[in-house]
């Protein structure tokens, strides 16, 4: 079994409702979008663009994801550089409206991914493994490539080891 599949079979251990899978596609980035907002400050200047210390923790989790598989990297480097571009637009705004757009983001990832895991019945995967919390967003973009109809062969093998959801 290959590290990927390891990972994402674990992961999908703790996600086989339907409801909480479709609770998880909505949360992560609504997580993911509220650490770049809330990470969007301070801003440091490199070469005329702007860095931040979201970028450098998106940066490594990217990295970490192609180590993993190349194809899943990259749409979560897509979608982290979109989060990224929003999170340096909104650190621009005042303080306050700054904070009550990430935390409110925050909050409302988190809220619906425990109400997903109340449809399913059983903890949050990152009670049991802290690493998780890195794992769901591959969680999730493996998850819209399976709806595509993409990656045959990876779902196959997370469903041969966790389960097909129900």
């Amino acid at each position: 079994m290959t590290a990927l599949v390891s990972k994402l079979s674990d992961y999908a251990a703790y996600h086989r409702d339907g409801r909480n899978i479709a609770a998880h596609m909505l949360g992560i980035p609504l997580i993911v979008l509220a650490l770049e907002i809330l990470l969007s400050r301070p801003v440091f200047m490199l070469g005329g663009w702007p860095l931040t210390p979201a970028m450098l923790a998106s940066a490594v989790a990217v990295f970490y994801y192609f180590m993993l598989d190349v194809g899943l990297a990259l749409a979560l480097a897509v979608f982290m550089g979109f989060a990224a571009w929003a999170g340096v637009a909104l650190g621009r705004l005042p303080t306050l409206e700054w904070l009550a757009f990430g935390i409110g983001t925050f909050v409302a990832g988190w809220i619906v991914q425990f109400i997903g895991h109340a449809f399913e019945g059983r903890k949050p995967a990152f009670f049991d493994d802290l690493l998780n919390l890195m794992i769901g967003p591959l969680f999730i973009a493996a998850e819209f490539g399976f709806l595509l109809r993409l990656r045959r062969p990876l779902k196959k093998a997370i469903e041969g080891h966790s389960g097909a959801p129900r």
